[in-house]
């Protein structure tokens, strides 16, 4: 059985790696502040698909007490990037892939260049999760992650071979063949609803488009994510913006995890999912009046904890 590696034991990899552990994967853990608690009480979930119990997790404090791994799973923020020159080679050998579940953009180049792009997978996790407690996660909506390769290939075996065992898992998992343009997919409903999240000083999603001004904007800012996608090349589905505001109606009070890092006084992800999409749609020639407003408010918020 290939071991697997989960850095960044937040609630994206708590949740997705105890899953995919109480299926039998063989999965490893790197700790930090939650060590203890782990090893005391296990992994919690508070699952929409079913309470669930990890014990005896193989967790570790260190890549290099872990050592090499076959799978590395990346959940941590990419504010954490820059550890990748520490965290990934003690964990790699000639044969490791790595798959990454972060938001936003840039995130498979940086691991390029430290394993090489042949090496990289990427994964969109449309889900709705938050850390509770430390080793205790809950989970209220969605679940499925998207699983493509960074490079395009015509077939690609081993993306279907996570897809595979993310289903054994009892999560819902999908190949896609294009995954950059799955990542500016996602971004449409990213850079709105996390970003307002902020800019509106901490807000739920229902609180959002109860003020139809707000859902205006939202709507606005969308349309330029679409329009930003296809001046790069993406062809999106206008449609899209309206199943995005119904299906987060369906979340009610829910809490972008953008939001709980700016109230809570972490390092937001700006770059990954506001910066680097404007920059690339400027590039582009897109003409993106919304995004960019969107983009200076929530500086002029974060600027203060950045």
């Amino acid at each position: 059985m290939e071991r697997i590696a989960i850095i960044g034991a937040g609630a994206v990899g708590l949740y997705y790696g105890a899953r995919l552990a109480l299926n039998g994967e063989k999965v490893s853990f790197l700790l930090r502040s939650d060590y203890d608690t782990v090893e005391a009480d296990g992994i919690h979930l508070e699952s929409i698909h079913g309470d669930a119990h990890l014990t005896g997790a193989r967790i570790f404090r260190s890549p290099q007490e872990m050592g090499p791994v076959d799978l590395i799973i990346v959940a941590w923020k990419a504010t954490s990037n820059p550890l990748f020159e520490e965290v990934i080679p003690p964990l790699c050998h000639e044969n490791t892939q790595v798959l990454t579940l972060q938001n936003g953009l840039g995130n498979c180049e940086r691991i390029s260049e430290v394993v090489g792009p042949d090496r990289v997978l990427g994964g969109l996790c449309f889900v709705c999760l938050n850390r509770l407690s430390a080793g205790h996660v809950g989970h209220t909506a969605g679940g499925k992650v998207t699983i493509g390769e960074w490079q395009p290939q015509p077939d690609s075996p081993r993306a279907s071979e996570l897809v595979r065992r993310f289903k054994a898992a009892n999560i819902p998992a999908e190949l896609s063949r294009d995954l950059k343009e799955a990542q500016w997919r996602k971004l449409v409903w990213n850079i709105p609803f996390n970003g307002l999240s902020i800019a509106e000083g901490g807000v739920t999603t229902d609180k959002l488009l109860a003020d139809s001004g707000i859902e205006a904007e939202v709507r606005a800012i969308m349309s330029d994510v679409v329009t930003a996608a296809e001046a790069i090349g993406h062809k999106i589905d206008p449609d899209v913006i309206d199943f995005e505001i119904n299906r987060t109606r369906s979340m009610a009070a829910y809490r972008p995890s953008s939001m709980i890092d700016y109230i809570e006084g972490r390092e937001v992800e700006f770059d990954a999912i506001w910066g680097e999409p404007l920059k690339q749609a400027l590039q582009a020639g897109a003409r993106v009046p919304h995004m960019e407003s969107l983009a200076a408010r929530i500086q002029k918020r974060i600027g203060k904890l950045q």
